[in-house]
């Protein structure tokens, strides 16, 4: 994954409405109606939140009518914990034997 592409989702996960609603999503696909009903947001606060974390790659978006659906895009969240799980402190790096000294 490349650095542009982290610091983007960093960017997206740093609003904590945007957040929990990557937390809401884990439990399922959900309609905007179904989002909106648990902040005391506006529908376009909600489209522009929707828009930075679709853009991101993090959710998906789906148009079924006038309604959209939102999931989250296993592929691009299994990228990100790669390259969070890839951040380690090596503990020979420094010589002295102990972690970021």
């Amino acid at each position: 994954m490349k650095a542009m592409d982290v610091a983007l989702i960093c960017k997206a996960l740093g609003d904590a409405n945007r957040l929990e609603i990557v937390q809401m999503l884990s439990e399922g696909e959900k309609c905007g109606c179904k989002l909106l009903e648990k902040f005391e947001i506006t529908q376009p606060t909600l489209s522009h939140h929707m828009k930075i974390l679709v853009e991101c790659g993090i959710v998906n978006d789906r148009k079924e009518g006038k309604w959209h659906y939102y999931s989250l895009n296993g592929e691009t969240l299994t990228e990100y914990k790669h390259f969070i799980d890839g951040l380690t402190c090596d503990n020979t790096t420094n010589g002295k034997g102990r972690c970021c000294s």
